[in-house]
């Protein structure tokens, strides 16, 4: 079987590398993380420029109908370059749920104009009470007239803090834990009755606290049929689920190639620290670790356009291969560069803190090692 990228994946990949090489260095990057946005304005509509934020929609959509393949080689370049713009909110998790649901005229007015870099979008796909259940929902939306009536609570939503539309789900019948009965709405961010509370991460994004308190939208604000938004739902949080695992894998590319590199220079005892076999092992291991996450990543991506129970079991296989071998290679990263590893100052430490994230969104190893043995 051939595992190598086409020509089109080599040129997509070479041209972040590039960019991420020359226009996106780590102090860049904090720079824009501190920002009142959290990310750069300017950068992203390079994204969006480059193409880079229409690769997995169709042509139809102003896209370029890439798949999991091609989402696997931008994400792992963003996660070499410890990308804080918000693509996963924005193309992964909201676009995916518009592509998948919405109109076309519904597209016209809030895909296309976020593929072009001119629209903010976030989901709303958690609640307090949810755990990572993203069925369980609380949300509610009820009938008055021509008009629906939004009343809930989500957490957690990435890039609340800037978007100009959120897709919310909400209940519109059934139980509260029943996959159907999930109605999308798409919503304006500004509307009375939405309460947004922003903050950052631990990892240098941003994500929000969304409160709904009697929310009126009308009938053009629904996305796909009623009650039947929860598979458009899923499957872009299985989307989004392998993408973070391939910036997982990326970035820990990178700290093992800075921890080897570093053991090289560090002089103790008047010898490299790479010399003491103490410490190749633990390289070794983190090599180890990589290169399996890297392996599971491909399988996850390859069997994820046929879907079905196989295809989850891929995307929770990796997802708990993420959780273990993640805090693994960056525990090692971090204590092998010794005390300087846990300074904010150094890029090793930011890289570790996104690999945390990384691992308890979208359900954490335990969750996803549950869902493996059910």
């Amino acid at each position: 079987m051939d595992f190598s990228l086409n020509e089109i994946q080599l040129m997509l990949a070479d041209s972040i590398e590039k960019f991420i090489d020359n226009d996106y260095d780590f102090n860049s990057r904090q720079q824009y993380a501190d920002s009142d946005t959290g990310y750069s304005a300017a950068v992203w509509k390079t994204f969006a420029d480059l193409g880079w934020t229409a690769v997995p929609f169709s042509e139809e959509d102003g896209g370029f109908d890439g798949g999991p393949a091609d989402i696997m080689v931008v994400m792992q370049r963003f996660g070499r370059g410890l990308v804080v713009e918000p693509y996963l909110a924005n193309v992964i998790l909201a676009g995916g749920v518009l592509k998948r649901a919405a109109s076309s005229e519904q597209k016209e007015r809030w895909l296309q104009p976020m593929i072009a870099g001119d629209l903010q979008t976030a989901l709303a796909f958690l609640e307090p009470q949810a755990r990572y259940d993203i069925a369980n929902m609380a949300t509610t939306a009820v009938a008055d007239g021509d008009d629906w009536i939004l009343n809930g609570s989500k957490g957690y939503v990435l890039n609340g803090r800037n978007a100009q539309m959120i897709v919310i789900p909400a209940r519109t019948s059934g139980e509260q834990t029943d996959q159907d009965g999930i109605t999308l709405f798409a919503v304006d961010a500004a509307a009375d009755g939405v309460s947004i509370t922003d903050y950052a991460t631990i990892d240098g994004h941003q994500a929000a606290e969304i409160d709904i308190a009697d929310l009126r939208v009308d009938s053009t604000a629904v996305l796909g049929e009623i009650g039947k938004g929860f598979a458009a739902l899923d499957a872009a949080i299985d989307d989004a689920t392998l993408a973070v695992c391939a910036e997982a894998v990326g970035i820990m590319q990178v700290l093992k190639d800075k921890t080897v590199e570093y053991s090289k220079s560090r002089m103790q005892f008047g010898v490299p620290i790479g010399s003491f076999q103490a410490l190749q092992h633990r390289m070794v291991d983190m090599l180890t670790d990589c290169e399996q996450s890297q392996s599971l990543l491909m399988w996850a991506v390859m069997i994820n356009p046929q879907g079905g129970a196989e295809a989850k079991r891929a995307i929770s296989s990796i997802k708990y291969q993420i959780g273990i071998a993640g805090r693994k290679v960056g525990e090692e990263a971090v204590q092998l560069h010794g005390g300087m590893g846990v300074t904010w100052e150094l890029d090793v430490a930011h890289y570790f803190k996104r690999l945390t994230a990384i691992g308890q969104i979208f359900g954490n190893a335990d969750w996803h090692l549950d869902k493996l043995a059910a």
